[in-house]
């Protein structure tokens, strides 16, 4: 009797994530790549800036006018929660210019149509955690002065806050801030890059690659973070001009980190 001869078809396995171990001083040379591609395609990057610093005032003139300026820091630290996925434009003029390819605002604006579904969701997740940073910060501080609030003049509310008496709520405050500012930046230093960079991934696949990178390069990346945090502080303490200048910069170089850290193998 004659052998019958099966043949399957083996399906291809899809691309998976390699995290790569980084020398701590890479986030220098990112910072570098990213001046380098804000130099060659400046436009996205001055419109996306001006955007935030516009933002910045619109933030700014809202505490003074409904008179919560113990909103103005936890406000002032959105942009740091939110600039993930406000920066997917940068990220995609990066993308563009290091495949070769020319980089608009056209094109920076249609970055958001490359993995729409998924970079919704993230972004949906970040205003969440935006929201509950808000609520938090008002909360601690209606527990700490609920009994002698501060007047609602802005310069009896500053000598309010740089007592002694308010030193545990600073401390307490920036404490909680700090570790809600690190968790969020561990998911996000690169997800948003990598469901850019690869349409087929999901919130999931980038949430936990980028929970590997920052576990795996810790000094780096908190090295990388500080920066984050001293060029948007720069931005804001020059009444949100500077953003136009550190926002894309670091927007740019957030790319170069996703590329040096993600290695991507079948």
């Amino acid at each position: 009797m004659a052998e019958t001869t099966t043949h399957q078809t083996v399906e291809p396995r899809a691309a998976r994530p390699v995290i790569r171990t980084i020398y701590r001083d890479r986030p220098w040379s990112w910072l570098a790549q990213g001046w380098n591609d804000f130099r060659r395609a400046p436009l996205p990057g001055l419109v996306f800036g001006l955007v935030f610093a516009i933002a910045g005032w619109i933030v700014l003139i809202a505490t003074w006018t409904y008179q919560i300026y113990y909103l103005t820091f936890p406000l002032a630290a959105g942009f740091l929660l939110a600039g993930p996925i406000l920066a997917v434009g940068l990220y995609e003029v990066s993308r563009r210019l290091h495949a070769g390819e020319t980089a608009g605002f056209g094109d920076a604006l249609r970055a958001f149509s490359s993995n729409p579904t998924q970079v919704a969701f993230f972004g949906v997740i970040l205003l969440l955690i935006f929201i509950a940073w808000i609520r938090l910060a008002s909360l601690l501080f209606m527990l700490h002065f609920f009994d002698q609030p501060p007047g609602i003049d802005p310069w009896d509310f500053a000598q309010t806050i740089l007592t002694v008496d308010a030193i545990p709520f600073l401390i307490l405050g920036n404490a909680i801030g700090a570790v809600l500012a690190f968790v969020t930046f561990a998911a996000s230093a690169i997800a948003i890059p990598l469901l850019l960079d690869r349409p087929e991934a999901n919130v999931i696949t980038a949430v936990a690659t980028s929970w590997q990178a920052v576990t795996r390069n810790f000094w780096t990346m908190l090295l990388w973070a500080w920066l984050i945090v001293i060029f948007i502080g720069v931005g804001i303490v020059t009444g949100f001009l500077g953003l136009i200048i550190t926002l894309p910069l670091i927007g740019h170089a957030s790319w170069a980190a996703y590329r040096d850290l993600v290695e991507w193998k079948d």
